[in-house]
């Protein structure tokens, strides 16, 4: 997404509009912000905006859930579409855009041939982009999905979610590496020239522009379900567009997000000394923990950060736009090349500066992980979907121990936790947890459409990272 293209408005532009709105019609007024009506017309935006939602299990589509009304504490559910998974937010949303797009753009063209355009669609994934995806696109004319993920690092509930859907325009390849191996692919298939010359090539990576917007859209669901018509916090009126206080990022032990907001370093696990001439790093590898789609040491999502935070302090004295968006670009390039060739790099304080002034960062651990999962469900009087208490998945979890820590430092506004997924895709953790449980049994929880998958055929590509691109080009 383009900086500069951004659209920035007041809460006087929304506050009075939106407040009321169903998820459909507030995604509606997002959406038409971003998309033009001569690239989509209102009323196929509100059709591919119905189609997407009404997959949905709850017509709310993101409900809020309060867990403790003393401190605070809200969930923001997000695992109520047909893959039990936020992803499916945008997700759904994406396909139908592309659906949307290809349709028009093949009306007029025959059924079969060279001439009709093909859209492949590539993801690399560690979490429930997979089975998002793939819902999202499965059974689309004219649209093929190509979805890598690293073999043996996803849940066994994932991987069958996944692999058993036999639609012919759905390819699933387990690499054998990390989620990293797997980015880098996906990476060097969008680098190929003779790739992109006889494909056209995209991927459903979080960077897509509709997912973001389809973010947005929940963001502002959550906050005019708390926020009283015309009340702000306080110390939030700085922000241009919605009020939040502060985002907070949560990992697990796979860190290198949390030491680049202590140290300004980002670099790869390891042992690492910092010098004029550059890192010196031992690498260990991605930690394998309780919530895998979170083992990454690469994130997308940073480098577009970076992007950002360079086109405001690097190129603030320069009038042309293009200009500015080739300075920032360039200068994240100069931050990756270091992160690809030395294993990390430093940005100047400045830099730090603005990460920190929106962001936040917490650590959790494994250990924390599991108490967490165990200390709500033990919690009195919680919307409970369960025989007892609320049942976090491990990386639900994370996000609610940041919130927890926050209640502590910051008391007095709302702290709202982003559960990530239905905690069936992650028996292991769950049942760790809740062990000493007694009320706790797993199937109260376990959904229909989970019942009898992993029995299912399955359709998967094995894949050797050493084959490196010609064993992904080959397929």
């Amino acid at each position: 997404m383009d900086y500069s293209s951004l659209k920035r408005f007041p809460p006087s532009h929304w506050q009075n509009n939106w407040a009321g709105l169903p998820f459909e019609g507030l995604a509606f007024e997002v959406l038409s912000l971003y998309i033009s009506q001569a690239e989509i017309p209102p009323p196929s935006l509100k059709d591919i905006i119905h189609k997407s939602y009404s997959t949905f299990r709850v017509p709310s589509v993101t409900p809020m859930v309060t867990l403790d009304s003393d401190r605070r504490i809200q969930l923001l559910e997000l695992s109520h579409g047909p893959t039990f998974a936020f992803k499916d937010v945008a997700l759904q949303l994406l396909g139908n855009i592309f659906e949307f797009f290809l349709v028009r753009r093949n009306q007029n063209k025959v059924k079969t041939g060279e001439d009709r355009e093909h859209l492949i669609v590539i993801r690399a994934t560690s979490g429930d982009t997979r089975s998002a995806g793939i819902f999202g696109l499965r059974g689309k004319k004219d649209i093929s999905i190509f979805i890598m993920y690293p073999t043996g690092r996803v849940s066994q509930m994932q991987e069958a979610q996944m692999t058993t859907v036999t639609d012919k325009n759905i390819h699933c390849l387990s690499v054998y590496g990390t989620f990293d191996d797997c980015q880098d692919l996906l990476k060097d298939l969008f680098a190929d020239p003779s790739i992109n010359i006889a494909q056209m090539l995209t991927s459903v990576n979080s960077i897509n522009l509709s997912r973001i917007l389809a973010r947005i859209t929940y963001y502002f669901a959550s906050y005019l379900s708390l926020i009283p018509l015309g009340i702000f916090w306080p110390d939030s009126l700085r922000s241009e567009c919605l009020p939040i206080s502060k985002l907070i990022i949560a990992t697990n032990e796979n860190d290198v997000l949390h030491r680049f907001w202590q140290t300004g370093a980002y670099e790869k696990q390891g042992v690492h000394s910092a010098s004029a001439e550059g890192f010196n790093v031992h690498v260990k590898g991605v930690k394998e923990t309780l919530s895998p789609a979170m083992d990454i040491l690469i994130s997308s999502n940073f480098e577009q950060l970076l992007w950002f935070i360079a086109y405001d302090i690097y190129t603030s004295s320069v009038d042309g736009i293009q200009e500015r968006r080739q300075i920032a670009a360039l200068k994240v390039k100069e931050w990756q090349t270091s992160l690809k060739t030395k294993g990390g790099f430093c940005v100047e304080q400045k830099v730090l500066d603005a990460a920190k002034a929106d962001f936040a960062l917490e650590r959790v651990s494994d250990a924390e992980t599991l108490a967490t999962i165990r200390d709500v469900y033990r919690w009195p009087n919680t919307s409970s979907p369960g025989p007892k208490g609320y049942v976090l998945d491990p990386h639900s979890a994370i996000s609610m121990t940041a919130a927890l820590q926050s209640a502590k430092t910051a008391p007095g506004i709302h702290n709202v936790a982003l559960p990530t997924a239905h905690p069936v895709k992650f028996s292991h953790a769950v049942e760790m947890a809740l062990a000493e449980e007694k009320e706790f049994q797993f199937k109260d929880i376990l959904p229909s459409q989970f019942l009898g998958l992993e029995r299912l055929p399955r359709r998967v590509i094995h894949v050797q990272r050493s084959s490196g691109l010609d064993g992904v080009r080959k397929i």
